[in-house]
């Protein structure tokens, strides 16, 4: 059992993956975690898309973005799998997919990431250290982490 995955800049998206990607970011970030922020934040059109599919249904996404679009370096966002499938540990292919994508796309090795603290030993074991001291947004305790 494994994910199809597919990279995309935002104008390449069909309507309905984009509606997909949308409905998961808001099923995640707004209801499970209970924060209220806009998530449609304006930064999608500069992003590329990786979304994986299982059988047909979009469970995992990030985005990404080039260096100077988010952060100095290149990065990745908006990490998601959705609830009932974390357990098929398709948070580690997302992680590995996305490092590869910002290498082979925008030929960057160096990644800064805004993480949830409570996931910084997953991001550990992909080669993130931390950078930051702990601090908030949203509402949610984050660091920064790069690779």
């Amino acid at each position: 059992m494994s994910l199809i995955w597919k990279i995309k800049p935002f104008e390449a998206l069909s309507l309905s993956e984009l509606y997909s990607v949308l409905q998961l970011r808001s099923e995640v970030f707004v209801v499970e975690q209970n924060c209220v922020y806009q998530d449609i934040d304006g930064k999608d059109k500069k992003a590329l898309h990786v979304i994986g599919e299982f059988n047909g249904e979009t469970v995992a996404y990030c985005r990404l973005f080039k260096s100077g679009d988010y952060f100095d370096q290149a990065s990745i966002g908006r990490v998601i799998v959705k609830e009932n499938f974390r357990d098929k540990k398709w948070g580690h292919d997302l992680i590995k997919e996305a490092i590869g994508a910002v290498l082979s796309h925008f030929g960057e090795s160096q990644i800064t990431i805004s993480a949830q603290l409570y996931l910084k030993k997953f991001y550990e074991s992909h080669g993130f250290i931390q950078t930051s001291e702990e601090y908030l947004e949203d509402g949610i305790p984050h660091i920064e982490m790069q690779k």
